[in-house]
């Protein structure tokens, strides 16, 4: 169903593994934002998992990159374009 496709980290489910293909701002407004998660280590190649949703998929997205784990926003999650393994 996912296999060579690319999409945000907000739609892949639980338990996915997936590598970052881009931080796609969606506005002008978000080039800190994208700058924060690059430095915190979504860098294209890097693999990721979502580890857990927010009650009922909303809220915050706990993901695990590389060997760190963050918990980020939904507008966060968007802007991370992955890579289904």
């Amino acid at each position: 169903m996912y296999t060579d496709s690319i999409v945000n980290l907000q739609e892949i489910p639980l338990g996915i593994r997936a590598r970052v293909s881009q931080i796609a701002p969606l506005d002008n407004q978000q080039h800190d934002i994208r700058c924060q998660l690059e430095d915190i280590g979504f860098l294209p190649g890097e693999q990721v998992e979502v580890l857990r949703k927010g009650l009922l998929g909303q809220g915050p997205i706990l993901v695990r990159v590389g060997s760190s784990t963050f918990a980020l926003r939904e507008s966060e999650a968007r802007m991370v374009q992955v890579e289904i393994l």
